[in-house]
């Protein structure tokens, strides 16, 4: 009796090793000012994006993915789960009380790293501190060249190059360093681009780079560089998945790439024969509709094309819902998980998405629900977004069709809930904590 009774338990401790060997891996990928047109696969005609085309083919690409139209309302709320009426600050601060993505993955028993772009601040405990176990980020405490010869900050040390290195290429080494260290592990890796955001500046790629360059600190720099950085965006995240892939850890890791906003302002790309004017900053669609591509060899149904509304809320329970990790309720998330869709079911798709807007935070802000089509902000403009992407001319609510209407209806009711529940902060109180 004595011996079933141990082959019962060795057996049952070999059934949960293997178990928690097969959690399912994380990459996610957010490349910084790249809006939906940047991508080929989504029909845009101005980039070289093959690495990205290859995981839409063998993945699931989403044609209706909104962020916030800047990079840190986009950043808040992709890691908490939470409107930013709730939880935004102030620009270039993470509220330190809350709980983001890295925290859960942290309490699943996964390693955790981030690298990339942090505009953060909380010093350089900071990633430490919202659940990563290492870093390797620029703009943690200081803003040093970003591209050529920069300067980045990597688990507490502040490291300088001066020998010809390039930011994005140091930091993807670490990352692919971070893989082969975690390989037996699982692991979520957050990859929150340098690229392609200005200054443009030309890659090493470029056929005028300047290893001795020492990088521009302010200003856009030359629009005509951009072409070459959306190129060396895409050929970061190819060196990522080919690391994966090197350590036969593909199809055990689902990949998901986003962008943080819209692209640069007066930047031109053309999207399906259409000049596309990027928008970065502006609460238009241009502004915030951003590229989602998601892959999981085995697991995603190749080749998808989803229309179901996406925004930056439902990453973190999406994320959670995948590696098993709880979501406590205290925290009152707005995200709605994806994860059935990814899976080839129907899920529970949003009939509308929400924005609270304000760059600098206070008390008001620009607001607005909206559908696939058609968007109500709070001042009673009510966009054909498909036919007016610039807003320029609101529709006549006194001529809507039964459709419109029960449309309207809904967005009115959704901005009827959201009333009154911007959150006031005392920026002082926040100081003390960082």
């Amino acid at each position: 009796m004595k011996n079933w009774i141990g082959i019962f338990v060795f057996a049952l401790a070999g059934l949960t090793s293997t178990q928690v060997a097969g959690k399912p891996n994380i990459l996610l990928i957010m490349a910084d000012d790249m809006g939906y047109e940047c991508v080929t696969a989504n029909g845009g005609e101005s980039y070289s994006t093959p690495n990205l085309d290859r995981l839409a083919r063998g993945g699931m690409r989403f044609e209706h993915c909104y962020s916030q139209p800047i990079c840190t309302p986009s950043r808040v709320q992709l890691m908490t789960g939470i409107y930013n009426q709730r939880n935004y600050i102030r620009f270039g601060l993470l509220d330190p009380t809350v709980t983001t993505f890295g925290h859960l993955a942290k309490r699943a028993g996964y390693a955790t790293c981030i690298g990339g772009k942090w505009q953060l601040e909380s010093g350089l405990k900071g990633p430490n501190h919202f659940g990563f176990d290492e870093y390797c980020l620029w703009q943690v405490t200081r803003r040093p060249s970003r591209y050529p010869n920069p300067g980045l900050e990597v688990n507490s040390t502040l490291r300088d190059y001066d020998s010809g290195e390039y930011g994005p290429d140091l930091v993807v080494d670490y990352l692919c360093d971070f893989l082969e260290r975690k390989k037996d592990e699982p692991f979520f890796l957050y990859y929150p681009m340098i690229l392609p955001h200005w200054p443009f500046e030309p890659t090493p790629d470029s056929a005028d780079w300047n290893p001795k360059a020492k990088g521009v600190l302010n200003g856009q720099g030359r629009k005509k560089y951009f072409a070459d950085m959306v190129a060396y965006t895409d050929k970061m995240v190819g060196r990522l998945v080919a690391k994966l892939e090197e350590l036969g850890l593909r199809e055990n890791t689902l990949v998901l790439f986003t962008g943080d906003n819209g692209t640069a302002v007066g930047v031109e790309s053309i999207l399906n024969g259409k000049v596309v004017i990027g928008a970065k900053g502006q609460p238009i669609d241009t502004g915030n509709h951003v590229p989602f591509i998601a892959n999981w060899p085995g697991t995603i149904p190749a080749g998808k094309v989803n229309r179901d509304l996406v925004d930056f809320s439902d990453f973190m329970p999406t994320i959670c819902e995948t590696i098993g990790a709880s979501v406590p309720s205290k925290l009152k998330i707005d995200g709605r998980s994806f994860l059935p869709q990814l899976h080839g079911k129907t899920g529970s798709p949003r009939e509308w998405t929400y924005c609270w807007y304000s760059r600098n935070g206070g008390m008001k802000g620009d607001e607005y629900a909206r559908t696939q089509r058609y968007k109500l902000h709070r001042d009673g403009r009510f966009i054909d977004v498909a036919n007016d992407p610039l807003e320029v001319n609101p529709i006549d609510t006194g001529k809507l069709d039964n459709a419109q209407r029960k449309i309207l209806a809904m967005l009115q009711k959704v901005l009827a809930e959201k009333k009154g529940t911007r959150t006031r902060f005392d920026l002082k109180k926040y100081k003390k904590k960082l």
